[in-house]
């Protein structure tokens, strides 16, 4: 359809200038949409009419170039316009930061070293993935930035915590980025649209925004690759209400209610492109009125391998390994995360009107920032690892009502801050009613528990309720 890429150019620009959690991603009714085999087959495209492609090799200079680029940027701006006390580097800090043995976890706050440092990491993994390179060749340059940058880019000891957050929070968000940036552009298409289009790209992925200009494609008319990336895009936009809380113990908290907007994209391909890494991704984020921050949730889950254990008209199973980043702020609550996850989505048609979906899965936490009652370290989180468990089903009656049940659980042991552990326990819900195919009404009553064991300090039980009221619009791209 025409216009189908000027729909997708305004929710990523919503997107890209705001710019759930491990434990609330993934629910019932989006395993029903991931398992579901919808998306068409390509059509069948001719001979590019508007002259020559480009080839697309690999570039290495370029590749390093840019990759130096993104560390250039930063340390000058914290040197010479911020003069940030970090960019004061000498060869003494550069030495020192050699030794292994140098080495500590740092106190930033929560979203430079949650938010900032895996983006950073998304420019590193770019640069090369947007230069011709694959996932897994790109994947390196994430880590090598970020040790890069430990050392050489701040006077700061080099820090485990962000070391992984920029290593494998960038690949989650650059090969995320990476996609979507090369969904968005049309090249058949011309004027004010295509120009949105060029610049929707660029905020998402601003490498590969850099190369098409640097290539010439900015702007230019040509015809689509043959192989052009006909992934459907599925797209849900909330607006309504929202009130959550915040309990410790028996003690009530302060009740805070206000106004949400979130967009939730489902990208997705056939079976057979499962073995590909991320030719699955669901990406969520939420906005709204909170004293915090105004983007309140970022989640991205992308698959890793996929096996399509049985498929026939009543039943599919798919089994998919993810990895995923996820960070949630808000008043009440805040958490962020990388872990990898093994996950088994089912589905089960009981006659023509009614199906039923489950999912289930289990992984390690890699790194996950969590709230602690009792600051250390000048933090008021504490850095853990361990693993996540989650269950969930649903059901859907003639594509019109749908209810699903989520819980998700997980055990994180913490590796710096207090001597401590954690337990996180989330249970969701959601009904929704489909006025059409692309209007419905939808609430989510939600419960998250945090207990939280100490050595040295009074346990301390958590409780954040919420609820949300909204109205929904969906579209396929």
């Amino acid at each position: 359809m025409k216009f189908l890429p000027y729909r997708l150019t305004i929710l990523v620009l919503s997107a890209a200038f705001c710019l759930p959690l491990t434990l609330v991603a993934q629910t019932a009714q989006d395993a029903a949409r991931l398992i579901t085999d919808s998306i068409p087959k390509p059509k069948k495209q001719s001979t590019p009419i508007f002259g020559p492609l480009p080839p697309t090799t690999k570039r290495f200079d370029r590749a390093a170039a840019e990759w130096g680029l993104a560390q250039v940027i930063p340390f000058s701006y914290g040197k010479f316009i911020a003069h940030a006390p970090y960019s004061n580097v000498t060869g003494a800090t550069i030495w020192r930061n050699l030794n292994p043995g140098s080495w500590q976890w740092d106190k930033d706050i929560f979203r430079t070293n949650q938010f900032g440092h895996p983006y950073q990491g998304s420019l590193y993994f770019s640069a090369f993935r947007t230069n011709g390179y694959s996932f897994w060749q790109s994947a390196p340059a994430a880590v090598a930035g970020s040790y890069f940058w430990e050392t050489f880019g701040e006077n700061e000891r080099p820090s485990p915590n962000d070391f992984v957050n920029t290593s494998f929070g960038g690949i989650v968000l650059g090969e995320m980025s990476y996609r979507l940036s090369n969904k968005i552009v049309n090249n058949r298409h011309t004027g004010f649209g295509r120009q949105m289009e060029e610049i929707a790209a660029f905020l998402t992925n601003p490498m590969n925004g850099l190369n098409r200009l640097l290539e010439g494609k900015w702007g230019r008319v040509y015809g689509n690759p043959k192989d052009r990336d006909s992934s459907q895009v599925s797209a849900e936009f909330d607006l309504g209400a929202r009130t959550f809380n915040s309990l410790t113990g028996t003690v009530g908290g302060n009740k805070k209610t206000g106004i949400f907007g979130r967009a939730k994209l489902i990208y997705g391909s056939r079976y057979k492109d499962y073995h590909t890494p991320f030719s699955n991704i669901m990406i969520n984020v939420e906005m709204g009125k909170d004293d915090s921050s105004a983007v309140n949730v970022i989640s991205v889950y992308g698959s890793l391998a996929g096996w399509e254990l049985q498929s026939n008209k009543d039943l599919k199973h798919l089994a998919i390994l993810s990895a995923n980043y996820d960070y949630i702020s808000n008043e009440a609550f805040f958490y962020g995360a990388q872990s990898v996850k093994f996950n088994l989505f089912s589905q089960y048609e009981a006659g023509k009107k009614v199906k039923f979906n489950t999912n289930i899965g289990t992984g390690p936490v890699l790194l996950a920032a969590v709230p602690s009652t009792y600051s250390t370290n000048g933090r008021n989180y504490d850095y853990t690892s361990g693993f996540s468990v989650n269950g969930g089903a649903g059901i859907v009656v003639n594509n019109k009502f749908f209810a699903s049940f989520d819980y998700r659980g997980g055990w994180l042991y913490t590796v710096n801050g207090n001597k401590s552990h954690y337990f996180l326990h989330t249970i969701t819900s959601e009904v929704r009613y489909a006025w059409s195919k692309k209007l419905s009404l939808a609430a989510e009553p939600g419960y998250f528990f945090l207990r939280g064991n100490y050595k040295d300090h009074d346990d301390v039980n958590k409780r954040y309720p919420y609820v949300r009221l909204s109205t929904r619009y969906s579209v396929d791209f």
